[in-house]
């Protein structure tokens, strides 16, 4: 446990990455998009105003993931620290920014309901359709949102350090070959009314799980390949 406390001390080493570089891009989305409504209301405009830039950290998070295994793996070997345990430790350092960011999220989402969006009725956290079900299911969709873009890049990093570009550029373009696959068939059988039916059906709580199954799914691919990379 101590040599898994010893990757996140590791990881955290330069906290640009993992926490002050998502921070920034959080932090300057919400002053651009805060200036733009002010913008539109000094126009005249008293409807609401919202946007989606709470979401623009998460791209980040894949660079985030690739990063923790590139930058930081070799010198995990090194100091003798099992495979297992760098994997331990590096997605509780994600899981903890990640819950960084998700409390940010809600406590910014409550404010804004409790000032009437600023006092402009600008949403930048607050958006409609993710808080129906409550700040607790808005923080833990953030949360496993940011843990699900950050496997992937872990994943990828992973497959790249383990068998190359070029094995993991046919992994990818057969999965998105399934992928285009999939949308053929829902298209030719016109079955996206029941698709998005039960998107809607499902609410937060059920995309949540399914962001969830997905991101076990990649974190385990990860673990499985990690183990028998290489430094």
């Amino acid at each position: 446990m101590s040599r898994t406390l010893n990757v996140v001390r590791m990881q955290l080493a330069n906290r640009e990455t993992f926490v002050w570089v998502p921070l920034l891009i959080l932090g300057s989305s919400f002053v651009i998009s805060l200036i733009i409504w002010g913008i539109i209301a000094a126009g005249g405009v008293t409807t609401n105003m919202y946007g989606g830039g709470a979401q623009a950290p998460l791209w980040y998070f894949i660079a985030v993931g690739v990063q923790a295994l590139t930058l930081t793996f070799p010198f995990s070997q090194a100091l003798s620290v099992t495979r297992r345990e760098f994997f331990l430790g590096t997605m509780l350092t994600a899981a903890l920014t990640a819950g960084i960011l998700a409390l940010i999220f809600v406590v910014g989402g409550l404010i804004e309901i409790a000032t009437n969006g600023w006092g402009i009725g600008g949403y930048f956290f607050a958006l409609d359709w993710l808080w129906a079900s409550g700040p607790l299911a808005a923080g833990l969709f953030f949360f496993t949102l940011t843990m699900m873009v950050f496997t992937l890049g872990f994943w990828a990093a992973t497959v790249y350090k383990r068998w190359g570009s070029f094995r993991l550029t046919l992994i990818l373009v057969g999965i998105a070959l399934v992928l285009l696959a999939a949308i053929w068939l829902i298209t030719v059988t016109r079955s996206w009314p029941e698709v998005m039916g039960f998107i809607v059906e499902s609410g937060v709580w059920g995309l949540t799980v399914v962001l969830a199954v997905i991101t076990i799914a990649q974190a385990l691919g990860s673990a499985a390949v990690l183990r028998k990379t290489t430094v």
